[in-house]
């Protein structure tokens, strides 16, 4: 019988086959130019202080976005909001990086980029509002896949900043994300249509203020947070959201600047990350499928302390150690990325999906902010200490995984999810 991943892409059809097919066309431009991102800030002139304060802002004004996605979102359909926010999102900050100076070039870009909060809203109601909830595991799995088969092209990134330099370099790969990520967005709209409960809903508000809808979250709000596994499910993403937000700024820094590997290797380290993933995505994934989500959340946390412990105690120059450590990293990802996904979308009221996504994604994001300024602080003290605050997250989630487990199975957000 075909792989369940193989026949899903087979047979996937409307918005989902959409939002795959064109996913690369915003993956390999994105991770050509993202493994360097922070040592091109640093290369700039940037601090670590002002990187982390960039972080922190930019985090502050997703929770602006997000607020206001659902209503966005509601008002002028998932559809459509999809594609403005993408081009307001992607396409400009792409560019005002690919021309920056100084610290102000790259603050110019933060209200911008921050608003891929509203997008990632509509995105999201584009990809499963029309899809069988049984196949959500397979199509996440599926837009990862996306996202890491376009890794591969990052060795190019690495041959060219050897060849010409990182800062020029840097500047080329950004406008070539400009016109890639532009082109995705179009070619997307063109292949999905608005979901059915995005046309009722823009029906809906069509003669509604924004300021009457943020005036009904203090009723979303109560949904919101009424039910314990959806405030289990918020604290989960929590923990990881500030690790994930830490150690994508300052890994970069720690791994150059700490441990003296060359900014030109780093593209080696993403391409490795996406070969184990895909391994794992198609041997692993599908035997999880049915199995609780405690234990294998619980290990997938426990992983990731492993692969920080291993990346604090690794020798400067020394590659097996540090690829030790980015292996065991993805391999927790991968099973907590899409089952953090998936868990997200079924505790979700389907009535009310977009304005309680929306109003989850701010609170987390709220949350989430200091921690950039926190870690920029603690990186210009001493590289290790943003990852002594990752491990700490990573026992918070543990933690609250047990709980979340312990509810009661009669309650409906409580139920068993695959871990896949």
């Amino acid at each position: 019988m075909a792989h369940p991943l193989i026949q899903t892409l087979k047979n996937v059809r409307g918005n989902a086959r959409g939002a795959i097919l064109s996913e690369p066309l915003w993956g390999i431009p994105f991770n050509l130019y993202a493994p360097y991102f922070s040592v091109y800030m640093r290369a700039l002139g940037l601090t670590d202080s002002q990187i982390g304060l960039l972080v922190s802002l930019g985090l502050a004004m997703q929770f602006f976005w997000g607020l206001l996605g659902g209503i966005i979102t509601d008002k002028l359909g998932r559809k459509r909001t999809t594609f403005i926010f993408d081009a307001l999102s992607w396409s400009i900050p792409t560019l005002l990086w690919a021309t920056a100076r100084s610290f102000y070039s790259f603050l110019a870009a933060v209200p911008f980029n921050s608003a891929w909060r509203v997008t990632h809203n509509s995105w999201t109601l584009v990809l499963v509002e029309d899809t069988d909830p049984e196949e959500l595991v397979e199509i996440y799995s599926w837009i990862y896949i996306a996202g890491q088969l376009a890794v591969f092209f990052a060795p190019i990134a690495g041959l060219l900043i050897a060849r010409f330099g990182l800062v020029p370099t840097m500047r080329g790969l950004l406008l070539l994300a400009c016109v890639m990520m532009t082109a995705k967005f179009i070619v997307m709209n063109a292949m999905v249509t608005e979901t059915r409960q995005g046309k009722i809903r823009m029906e809906e508000t069509r003669h509604r203020s924004i300021f009457s809808l943020l005036l009904e979250y203090r009723d979303v709000l109560g949904i919101l947070f009424r039910s314990p596994a959806t405030l289990y499910t918020l604290g989960i993403h929590l923990a990881f959201s500030i690790a994930a937000t830490v150690s994508n700024t300052f890994w970069s820094i720690l791994v150059t600047e700490k441990l003296h590997i060359p900014a030109a290797h780093l593209s080696f380290f993403p391409i490795a990350k996406s070969a184990i993933m895909l391994t794992f995505f198609f041997l692993i994934t599908p035997r999880l499928r049915g199995v609780h989500f405690r234990n294998p959340m619980v290990l997938s946390f426990l992983g990731y302390m492993v692969a920080y412990s291993i990346l604090l105690l690794t020798p400067a120059g020394n590659y097996p150690l540090l690829f030790l450590s980015v292996t065991i990293e993805t391999c927790s990802f991968a099973v907590l990325g899409t089952q953090m996904d998936r868990l997200l979308v079924v505790t979700m009221n389907a009535e009310e999906r977009a304005r309680l996504m929306a109003l989850f994604v701010a609170t987390l994001v709220a949350a989430t902010s200091p921690f950039g300024w926190i870690a920029g602080q603690l990186s210009s003290i001493d590289r290790n200490l943003p990852f002594v605050l990752c491990l700490i997250m990573y026992v918070i989630g543990i933690v609250l995984v047990l709980r979340a487990a312990r509810l009661p199975e009669n309650q409906p957000q409580s139920r068993e999810v695959p871990a896949g």
